[in-house]
């Protein structure tokens, strides 16, 4: 779609919306008819069958109780208010539940137009006759086509020029036929525009409006629009354009997961906010094949060579690492052991950290800036497309809950006029400082579980270090892979998953809260408010005990003799011999892993259960015919905050591919398989288990994308991290390099042979007051010289360098889009000086008319002065 009439050169009369909260009409001024079921299941009109069906609310028709009948008498207001305003409403009682009454809501062709033009929405002009550009890829359409969605079900839609609509100018709107003009989502986003601000009460000069208040106090039971029909049955309807049934098979459906997303269709049924989340969700998931293939090829790499790698081999080797002796990790229960004895660990140390890793994780830095580079290009192309380039913050309307809570006044910085606003100044910064110190309050709290799980290790590893060696014997088959380290990290990892679960239930309830509390202006407000709190959060619920396995633990531990005790009583706890690395693997693996199926847990099998149940507890039998809006009913509510968790859970996601990819190269690849699932997953469930949900317009992703950015810009700094300071690869780099050799070492050429003896430390046994056989024992002490760490330092500023260097050579806007914007504004200026002629024409007759007649002093003054400034 394309945007022709501009603001700036198009002067558009100020629209008067009418005052829907200030006047309350009585209730016997109008009355909501109550019909029969016509026995018609796909028919989505009044029983008149042409009137169409914009909205649907349900109530319970109670008996007249003393408890009950404030709720009587909000319904029939707001039934009142709504037939008032214009609206045509048409009563009919359930097929299935004598109790219920689904009151369907029509908006006429004169509503329809004036709130059209309230809320901006932009519509055809003419068709669109510019040509588009064939791709050098054309030969490739006949291998192509069948990766996309079947052409004979899912026509391509012919692209119009659009503008803001304007009821005066409807003349020059592209009208074929007044009942397609506008589109069901567009009347039910219009309708429930009406809906959310429908009064029904007064009560001490503080009005109460909105279905949804409604909806949360009881009064009604349900409020949803309509789908078109079955997901997997046709309409028997003529008219009916059977869109869900096409989205079924061609986009949810199991057989068409090889298939691409038809992303018009998407939007066209549930609005941009929808079809841009499954955009990007799309465009992440093919950018992860790459990153998933190279992460596949390190993983290859490191399996291949754990044989054959001289460290692992020296530590496994009864020569080498079984001479060598190791310090105890505890005291007292701890005894000393052999180095040889971490063989299998040091193994599998080695398929993640290897020389493949490095190079990874430089790629994966360079690989997040191309993807949201490239990310912005095709967002850009979206906007172009789906007429969100100028959509501007003024054409989206204050929340209801907002509007609600105006009770004060002030000047407003831009018009300088006096307008009501919710909160002074000063109510305003209590209100975001309380938000902020929540938010403080509860980081601090995910960090005392921090530390409470790693007093949790400390104690059990003791424990551990006990009991498998006593009991070890009727573990044999398994001695080499259970030891106290893995069973301690294993368990920690559990038990963390769980507490972060916990806690984001917990902070879910009380960050909608406080932003509750905040009363944003608008739905974006209020979601990027939502979004900043959750992801401050979960950020850190979710990262922080990777963090302390990456950066913290192993690090302060003393020394033989001088050991580092956290709150006086616990023995901070080592690393394995081979580092923490294997640590920080399972770490991420336990927690994206049960993330994963918690999350399909959640969002799939508890809404089809919730709504298999519904059903058997209200089936009726085979011979009842049920209409299109209680099959509906039968669905579950989509949530207020929409597909806020959906965003969330793959941002979340994107921070494990991203931050911690060095240790854990099949991130990218768990990450890939998950999200081919995840589409499919959420197209399944919104279209199958979920009423349609209203849609909404939006431009882009929101606060996620500096979210993402912020992250991207993380992950650089924390990979350098990891293998600087968790990872052996530099050490490993420096010893084959530096210390192999002359001066520092006896060999003749670089090699890796001595290395884990160059990397221990001696500690002298006599230094104890105690006696023991052992003249000395080894530990992990290696002390770098100054400047060890500028290679990687480098690295990371080369990385930097080249991450910024991509941002600004990319350009946000494709050429050939910005092309065709040039291309619109000319065309769009030769349309409007040719219908700026034609009105002032228009306008001079009908004022020297006037004039002869007096008809234009006769006119209201109103009508009079806009005639005037119009010619």
């Amino acid at each position: 779609m394309y945007d022709i009439l501009e603001e700036e050169e198009f002067e558009f009369e100020a629209v008067e919306l009418p005052d829907i909260t200030l006047e309350i009409p009585d209730i016997a001024c109008c009355f909501c008819p109550q019909v029969e079921f016509n026995g018609k299941s796909d028919s989505l009109f009044f029983n008149d069958g042409v009137r169409r069906i914009d909205f649907v609310l349900v109530y319970e028709d109670e008996d007249m109780k003393e408890i009950d009948k404030n709720k009587t008498f909000q319904k029939r207001k707001v039934s009142a208010s709504l037939m008032k305003m214009g609206m045509e409403l048409e009563a009919v009682r359930s097929v299935v539940d004598e109790k219920l009454l689904f009151v369907k809501v029509h908006m006429p062709w004169d509503m329809l137009c004036t709130y059209a033009e309230v809320l901006h929405i932009k519509l055809p002009i003419q068709p669109n006759d510019l040509s588009t550009t064939s791709s050098p890829f054309n030969f490739l359409s006949c291998i192509t086509k069948h990766f996309y969605p079947s052409e004979d079900l899912i026509a391509k839609e012919t692209e119009y020029f659009t503008a803001p609509f304007e009821k005066d100018r409807l003349e020059y709107f592209y009208v074929k036929d007044r009942d397609l003009f506008f589109t069901p989502s567009m009347r039910s986003r219009m309708a429930y525009y009406i809906l959310s601000r429908a009064p029904y009460e007064v009560r001490e000069n503080i009005k109460k409006f909105g279905v949804t208040k409604l909806l949360d106090g009881g009064v009604y039971k349900a409020a949803y629009p309509l789908h078109d029909c079955r997901f997997n049955v046709k309409s028997k309807e003529d008219v009916c354009p059977n869109e869900r049934y096409l989205l079924y098979y061609e986009w949810a459906h199991p057989k068409s997961f090889y298939k691409m997303q038809p992303l018009d269709l998407i939007r066209k049924y549930y609005g941009e906010k929808i079809g841009i989340y499954f955009a990007w969700l799309g465009f992440y998931t093919a950018m992860l094949a790459l990153a998933a293939i190279v992460g596949l090829g390190c993983f290859i790499y490191g399996y291949t060579t754990q044989e054959t790698s001289t460290w692992s081999k020296e530590v496994c080797d009864p020569l080498i690492g079984g001479h060598i002796v190791m310090c105890p990790q505890c005291d007292r229960e701890c005894t000393y052991w052999r180095l040889n004895s971490t063989c299998e660990s040091s193994k599998k140390l080695c398929i993640f950290d290897n020389y493949g890793t490095l190079v990874f994780a430089v790629f994966m830095a360079i690989w997040v800036t191309v993807f949201l580079e490239f990310w912005k290009r095709y967002q850009a192309e979206l906007e172009y497309e789906w007429d969100t380039v100028e959509f501007l913050e003024q054409e989206e309307q204050p929340r209801p809950e907002y509007e609600a809570k105006c009770n004060h006044e002030r000047i407003n910085p831009v018009t300088r006029v006096k307008e009501k606003v919710p909160y002074t100044a000063c109510g305003r910064c209590i209100r975001v400082s309380l938000g902020i110190g929540t938010v403080l309050f509860w980081i601090v709290l995910i960090l005392v579980s921090v530390v409470a799980i790693i007093v949790y290790r400390l104690a059990v590893f003791f424990s551990f270090s006990t009991k498998l060696q006593s009991g070890i014997k009727e573990l044999e088959p398994f001695k080499e892979y259970v030891t106290a380290q893995m069973a301690t990290s294993v368990t920690a990892s559990i038990i963390s998953f769980v507490v972060i679960m916990v806690l984001n239930i917990l902070y879910e309830r009380v960050a909608i809260w406080i932003t509750d509390f905040e009363l944003p202006r608008t739905k974006t407000d209020y979601e990027n408010s939502l979004t900043l709190k959750m992801f401050l959060f979960q950020f850190v619920n979710y990262y922080s005990s990777c963090f302390y396995i990456a950066f913290a633990k192993g690090k302060v531990v003393g020394y033989p003799g001088q050991p580092v005790y956290l709150l006086g009583k616990y023995r901070n706890e080592e690393c394995d011999p081979g580092g923490c690395l294997i640590e920080l693997t399972t770490q991420l693996t336990v927690i994206m892993g049960g993330k994963a199926i918690w999350n399909n847990i959640q969002e799939v099998l508890l809404p089809w259960m919730k709504n298999l149940i519904f059903r058997y507890c209200t089936r009726v039998g085979s011979e009842k015919v049920i209409p299109r809006w209680e099959q509906d009913y039968q669905l579950q509510p989509i949530g207020k905050l929409g597909l806020f968790y959906e965003y969330l859970e793959m941002v979340i996601q994107f921070g494990f591919v991203t931050l911690f990819v060095a240790s854990f190269p099949l991130a990218p690849v768990l990450a890939l398989v998950n999200n081919l699932f995840e589409i499919r997953v959420d197209a399944w469930k919104i279209l199958t288990q979920f009423r349609r949900m209203v849609p909404e317009k939006a431009q882009d992703i929101g606060a996620w994308q500096p979210i993402l950015q912020g992250v991207a810009i993380l992950a650089v700094a924390s990979n350098a991290m990891i293998i600087a300071f968790t990872s052996d690869m530099i050490p490993r780099l420096v010893y084959y390099w530096s210390f192999s050799v002359y001066p520092y070492g006896d060999h003749s050429s670089h090699t890796m042979q001595g290395y884990i003896n160059n990397t221990l430390s001696v500690f002298d046994i006599q230094d104890f007051s105690n006696k023991i056989s052992l003249s000395y024992f080894r530990y992990r002490d290696f002390r770098y010289p100054p400047g060890h760490h500028r290679h990687m330092l480098m690295t990371q500023h080369i990385v930097y360098l080249t991450k910024f260097v991509l941002s600004y050579v990319i350009p946000d806007v494709p050429y050939t889009v910005r092309e065709q914007i040039k291309r619109e504004k000319y065309l769009s200026q030769v349309i409007l000086h040719e219908t700026n002629l034609k009105l002032t024409k228009t306008m001079e007759k009908w004022i020297g008319d006037g004039l002869k007649t007096g008809d234009v002093e006769r006119r209201p003054s109103k009508e009079r002065d806009r005639l005037r400034r119009k010619s």
